[in-house]
């Protein structure tokens, strides 16, 4: 749990921003500081060994790196005589000194502050005429490991983040997921194995390619911890955002995770993970937005790679990039043989039934469901996400399903599990209470068709389908041109001489489901309307939708006409009354 006065404290240097800074730039001072503060104190036990051991090595003609990084026991180190508290002392020189200190941080550290843009802060604190005031509070702030474990930290830190995305609400969402949403995607990605990891030593991996300021990896890490102290999750993550890139690694090394596995860049266009595969993953890519800046890359990977690069099964169209993200867990997931993988990722509804037979998305769909990866798809409330109030959607994947569940898709409704918040964050009004995650979690482990009431009678909540449900074939049904006379004209050369030419202006397409025969369907469904019809097999192609809402719809028979003409009648009677009364 954070600690609310350590909170409070750090808080309390917003007081001294205020008026020189918008509240929604708060945060660039106040994290990078504790941040800063946070490793001054980690280092100090080690500071004087580092030092030593820097002067020993440098003499001996050799690179120091590897010896500093044993003496101070972390993942980093900083090999300048100064810290904090000495920095206090040359009040004159706080500036160049503050610099100093921190370019003697080992590279990866150095590029958490680069990335916050911090020289920049430091700049405008000291035109502002408050940089030794912000230094000196945070000096003053004991966050030696002895007094602030990592956890507490960690949760500090959390808390800190939390509120400047709250304050900065306008792009929150976009590096933000609702640790509700995140809990709940972690229960669906671990129930299936909480046996297999409670046992002594176990070692996992945990990827996010859109880690954002690093949500999911903590509460991943936080969950593994809960069912197996003793377990341990090494966390991968990329992200393309500076600030929120500085976040996520900053946030892992707080809580003594090793951040050589944080990359920052663009995922689909520059993917800093090649050729690495993963047990757990998890993302919350952006919603709805285009790839035109990163078409060319991501066309030559699908059209030089193919299956051996990330976008074998299609490209979705250049407006929604959503599916990207998912073919690129795909290939992320560690081989069956090699022990499998589950990844969750939030969408929205399009990529569930955008684009027809033979489009990028029906491809991709028709990958998963024929190779039988998707577990589960689980729709949230609407008004959950900082950003947007639109339907989302998790899908589970994995390919190491249990028995149960092979062949088959597990539908779950849940749009109607959320509370309304107090506050409106944004978009976000609604969130899901932990006994909602705890039903969501419970209806997706039992895997069964379930029910729950509601004002309108018994409604559907979760329901189990083959993968060949959602598959469709569209046939293409011609029917002949005619002339003058209504004589049936035929081709005179070629494949279709002596065949009757077909009609392009009366051409048609139906699409009959996988499981039904074609013949069957055509003799039912067309010739009865169209004696003269054929079926052009040449152009059937097979889709793949998943209409979720259509699964979920209750019928509402309407109410008896006697009921409706009596409430007509009513309101045309009371429409009379008043005119009556205007012309009187």
């Amino acid at each position: 749990m954070a600690d609310p006065n350590l909170s409070a404290l750090i808080w309390s240097v917003a007081d001294l921003l205020r008026g020189d800074y918008k509240q929604s730039e708060y945060g660039r001072v106040i994290l990078p500081f504790t941040i800063l503060r946070r490793l001054d104190c980690v280092l100090a036990g080690t500071k004087e060994a580092v030092l030593a051991e820097k002067a020993l090595r440098e003499a001996a003609g050799l690179n120091p790196e590897p010896f500093l990084l044993r003496k101070s026991g972390q993942f980093f180190f900083n090999t300048s005589p100064l810290d904090l508290k000495k920095l206090m002392g040359d009040q004159d020189h706080i500036g160049e000194n503050l610099r100093a200190y921190m370019q003697a941080f080992s590279p990866a550290v150095r590029d958490i502050f680069e990335s916050f843009e911090f020289h920049a802060q430091i700049d405008k604190l000291a035109k502002a005429g408050l940089l030794y005031l912000v230094t000196e509070k945070f000096a003053n702030v004991d966050l030696h490991p002895t007094v602030v474990s990592n956890a507490q930290m960690g949760a500090v830190f959390e808390e800190l983040i939390r509120k400047f995305a709250e304050l900065s609400n306008e792009t929150a969402g976009e590096h933000f997921t609702p640790r509700e949403v995140i809990r709940l995607m972690v229960n669906l990605l671990f129930i299936e194995d909480d046996d297999a990891l409670s046992k002594p030593g176990v070692v996992r991996s945990l990827y996010d390619p859109t880690a954002g300021t690093g949500g999911m990896l903590s509460v991943g890490g936080e969950h593994l911890a809960s069912l197996n102290p003793q377990a341990r999750l090494v966390m991968y993550g990329q992200e393309l955002n500076p600030e929120s890139y500085a976040i996520c690694k900053a946030d892992m090394l707080i809580k003594g995770q090793d951040i050589a596995n944080i990359v920052f860049g663009n995922t689909l266009s520059a993917d800093g993970m090649h050729g690495k595969h993963f047990d757990y993953m998890l993302s919350n890519p952006p919603f709805g937005v285009e790839w035109k800046k990163i078409e060319k890359e991501v066309r030559k990977e699908a059209e030089t790679q193919g299956f051996n690069g990330r976008f074998g099964p299609g490209l979705p169209r250049v407006s929604d990039g959503s599916l990207l993200f998912l073919m690129h867990l795909l290939s992320k997931m560690r081989p069956a043989r090699d022990g499998g993988s589950r990844f969750g990722i939030v969408l929205n509804g399009s990529p569930l039934f955008t684009g027809g037979a033979g489009s990028g998305e029906s491809e991709i769909r028709r990958y998963v469901l024929e190779n039988d990866l998707v577990e589960a798809i689980i729709g949230l409330p609407t008004d959950m996400f900082y950003n947007t109030g639109i339907s989302t959607y998790v899908w589970i994947v994995s390919n190491r399903k249990p028995a149960a569940r092979k062949g088959k898709v597990q539908l779950i409704d849940a749009s109607g599990f959320y509370q309304k918040m107090r506050k409106t964050l944004g978009s976000k009004r609604k969130e899901l209470s932990p006994a909602h995650i705890d039903e969501i979690t419970r209806l997706f482990g039992s895997f069964e068709e379930a029910s729950a009431g509601s004002p309108d009678g018994e409604r559907p909540i979760s329901r189990i389908f083959k993968n060949e449900d959602f598959g469709y074939r569209t046939i293409t049904v011609e029917r002949p041109e005619r002339d003058a006379k209504g004589k049936v004209v035929v081709g005179t050369k070629g494949k279709g001489k002596d065949k009757p030419v077909p009609d392009a202006a009366l051409r048609d397409t139906e699409n009959v489901p996988l499981s039904e025969d074609v013949g069957t369907y055509f003799k039912r469904e067309v010739l009865p309307h169209a004696a003269d019809a054929w079926i052009d097999h040449e152009k059937t192609k097979v889709g793949y939708e998943i209409p979720f809402n259509r699964h979920f719809y209750v019928f509402k028979p309407p109410r008896p006409l006697s009921e409706i003409d009596a409430e007509l009648k009513g309101v045309t009677d009371r429409i009379l009354t008043m005119i009556a009364g205007l012309s009187g």
